[in-house]
């Protein structure tokens, strides 16, 4: 029975029912197109697909076991895998640590409960009600214009605070300097009296 087990039986197996089927199929083409070689095809491809249907019949399923998924490397030929009653294997603790376990399941419900809290924060950030945020937006867009067009009316406003500054400058020298001639006047006036 050990021949039936093996990878190379299994492989062959598989590789003649493909090859059958497939000779089955070409041989039907043949028949429906009413070539001359589609009857021997199609009669060749049904005996040995009836082989391998009754062989795999007679030999009965068996259950695969996937240890490689247990002991990675498994399936490789030439890994150095220990057997379980050997020591231990580098790096890998031989027996569970019911504490080591304990506090990795502690860790991830710790990790679970934040992810919860995430989640509820999202949910709620989700029922929000934006309809209004719209209006609010057009408000401030109102609120920065007027802003901007009084900030320009003050630059304004200054600019013109400095003509106006530079106008009375220029009339208080004018006014100084006809107070001036104004006083020689009067001083010339008196004199003559």
């Amino acid at each position: 029975m050990s021949l039936f087990k093996s990878p190379s039986f299994k492989y062959t197996k598989n590789l003649l029912i493909g090859l059958g089927a497939s000779v089955v199929m070409i041989g039907a083409l043949g028949k429906i197109n009413s070539e001359p070689w589609g009857g021997p095809a199609i009669t060749a491809g049904l005996v040995v697909e009836a082989f391998l249907f009754a062989m795999l019949g007679i030999l009965g399923p068996e259950k695969d076991y996937y240890w490689e998924k247990l002991y990675p490397g498994l399936d490789q030929y030439g890994s150095h895998i220990a057997p379980l009653t050997a020591g231990e294997v580098k790096g890998a603790p031989r027996a569970l640590d019911g504490e080591l376990v304990e506090n990795k399941l502690g860790g991830m419900l710790s990790e679970l409960q934040n992810m919860s809290k995430s989640l509820g924060s999202l949910k709620a950030l989700q029922e929000v009600d934006f309809s209004e945020t719209s209006q609010q937006l057009k408000t401030m867009h109102n609120f920065y214009t007027k802003m901007s067009d009084a900030m320009k009316n003050l630059n304004d406003t200054v600019e013109d605070t400095k003509v106006y500054k530079d106008q009375m400058v220029s009339l208080n020298k004018n006014l100084s300097s006809l107070n001036s001639v104004y006083g020689n006047v009067l001083n010339a006036f008196v004199v003559k009296q």
